[in-house]
C-alpha cells in the first residue's frame, strides 16, 4: 500500500521535472531526491515535508548515496562533479573532480560512499571509475579498463572492493586494497601513469595499485545497475537487455538470470534485512 507521496508545491509545473535518483537516509527517516532542476531535496518522511534542499550543481543528479552514519550525503551530476554535502549543518562539504592533467571531463552517473566513509567510487561517461578521500576531497585512484560509460558502482561490505557496470555489457570487479593500506593523504593526485603488470586482454588497473581481478561476463546489452549483496556472497546486475543476472561475488560466474521485465532493468537493490531484490524498469514496473 502507497504509505506516503512527497510533493514540493514551490516547485516549476512547466516541463517534467523527472526525478532521476532517490536514496533513504541509513535510520529511514529522511529521503533524498535528485532532480532535473539540479536540487536535492532532503525529505522528513514523516512530516511530509522538505527538511533541506542542496543547490550547487550545475546539471541534472543522477545519483545518490548517504554514508552508513548518516551524516554525508554524495552526489553525481551530469555536470562532471560529484560532492559531498553536510547533513549535520546542511551545508556544501566538497567538491569532487577529475582532475588527472589529461582526463576528459564527462559527466558523473553513478556514486557511492564505502561502508567506513573513508572513500567515494564514482562512475563516468568517460569509462573512468575514480575514488577520491572523503576528508581531503583528493582523488586517490582512476580505474581504467572499461571499454565504454560505466553507469554503475557499489562498494563491497569489507569495503575492499568495487564493482562496476558499463555499457562494453560487462561488470568489473576492482580489488581496492593497495589504496586503503597506503596513508591516503600522503598520496599525491596525479595524473595516469601506465602500469607494468597488465591483466590480461590489455586491462589496466589503478595507478595506485587497484586491480581489476574479475570480468562478469554474459549480459548481451548495456550493464545499467549493479548492487552487492550485504554478506558480500552475490552480485547482482540489471541490464538493458532486459534480465537480471545474479553471480557468484567470488568466481564472477553467473548463478542464475531472472527475465520478466519487458524493458531495460535500470536499477536494482537487495534488501539489508533479509532475501529481497528489487528492480526498476522502463516498462514502468518496480517487482
Amino acid at each position: 500500500m502507497k504509505t506516503c507521496v512527497l510533493v514540493d508545491e514551490s516547485a516549476s509545473k512547466i516541463g517534467d521535472l523527472y526525478i532521476r535518483s532517490v536514496c533513504f537516509s541509513p535510520d529511514g527517516k529522511f529521503l533524498a531526491t535528485g532532480a532535473e532542476d539540479k536540487q536535492i531535496r532532503i525529505w522528513d518522511i514523516a512530516k511530509k515535508r522538505i527538511r533541506t534542499v542542496f543547490e550547487g550543481h550545475q546539471q541534472e543528479i543522477y545519483s545518490l548515496d548517504f554514508s552508513r552514519d548518516g551524516r554525508l550525503i554524495v552526489s553525481g551530476s551530469g555536470d562532471k562533479t560529484a560532492r559531498i554535502w553536510d547533513m549535520t549543518d546542511s551545508s556544501l562539504n566538497k567538491i569532487l573532480t577529475a582532475n588527472e592533467p589529461d582526463a576528459v571531463q564527462a559527466g558523473v552517473t553513478s556514486v557511492c560512499i564505502s561502508p567506513d566513509g573513508r572513500l567515494v567510487a564514482a562512475g563516468s561517461l568517460d569509462t573512468v571509475v575514480r575514488i577520491w578521500d572523503v576528508q581531503t576531497g583528493q582523488l586517490v585512484e582512476c580505474l581504467k579498463g572499461h571499454r565504454d560509460s560505466v553507469y554503475s558502482v557499489a562498494f563491497t561490505p569489507d569495503g575492499e572492493g568495487i564493482v562496476s557496470g558499463s555499457l562494453d555489457k560487462t561488470l568489473k570487479y576492482w580489488d581496492v586494497r593497495p589504496i586503503l593500506r597506503r596513508d591516503l593523504a600522503a598520496l599525491p593526485a596525479q595524473g595516469a601513469v601506465e602500469k607494468n603488470g597488465v591483466k590480461e586482454g590489455g586491462e589496466k588497473g589503478g595507478e595506485k595499485g587497484s586491480q581489476c581481478t574479475m570480468n562478469f561476463n554474459g549480459h548481451k546489452d548495456y550493464v545499467l545497475s549493479v548492487a552487492v549483496s550485504h554478506d558480500g556472497q552475490w552480485v547482482v546486475s540489471g541490464s538493458k537487455d532486459r534480465s537480471v543476472h545474479f553471480w557468484d561475488a567470488k568466481t564472477a560466474q553467473m548463478q542464475c538470470m531472472l527475465q520478466g521485465h519487458k524493458n531495460s532493468v535500470i536499477s536494482i537493490d537487495l534488501s539489508p534485512a533479509g532475501s529481497i531484490l528489487a528492480t526498476g524498469s522502463g516498462d514502468w514496473q518496480a517487482r
